[in-house]
């Protein structure tokens, strides 16, 4: 295993002093012919025993207003179920949560490995639908918002609970 190099060093020392002063630090992630850009939270695990948390598809402002107003009500002990709707965090639109692969960890949640050196970390996945409200895997979803705003489970459909019976 190669040394970090100053600038991973400087990474982790920024991702260490935000978790510090904030709980957790929330890198953004532009969007690039590869896909959507996304955020997601760096510390809360460590801080909070609290699952980071991505999310996809938001402009970064909305992201990381997202970000943090979930690790501050889940490190005040709120937990949050797949598949359920929340309605509190966006006026008038639901979100959902679902476990993220760790097959995705690399890729999302790349920086976190500075904090978290072998992926021992838990994830969520902030799901957002349409303004109308259709998510991702809604057959009536505008074309291309499944690829905009991926599923990071094993199989890119929802894994915990079955769209439609016991979830959105």
């Amino acid at each position: 295993m190669s040394s970090p190099s100053p600038q991973d060093l400087k990474l982790r020392d920024w991702l260490l002093e935000q978790s510090e002063l904030h709980g957790h630090a929330v890198v953004t992630v532009p969007e690039d012919a590869e896909g959507a850009g996304y955020a997601f939270s760096v510390g809360a695990w460590r801080r909070f025993g609290v699952a980071e948390a991505v999310v996809l598809g938001l402009p970064p402002e909305q992201a990381q207003v997202l970000i943090r107003a979930y690790v501050d009500r889940a490190r005040r002990g709120e937990r949050f179920v797949p598949g359920r709707l929340y309605w509190d965090f966006f006026d008038g639109v639901p979100i959902t949560f679902e476990r993220v692969f760790k097959g995705f960890y690399p890729e999302f949640f790349g920086s976190a490995f500075l904090l978290y050196g072998k992926g021992d970390f838990a994830a969520v996945q902030i799901i957002v639908p349409t303004a109308q409200g259709r998510f991702p895997w809604h057959h009536d979803a505008p074309m291309g918002f499944g690829d905009w705003q991926l599923l990071l489970t094993e199989s890119g459909r929802p894994e915990s609970w079955e769209p439609g019976v016991n979830g959105p």
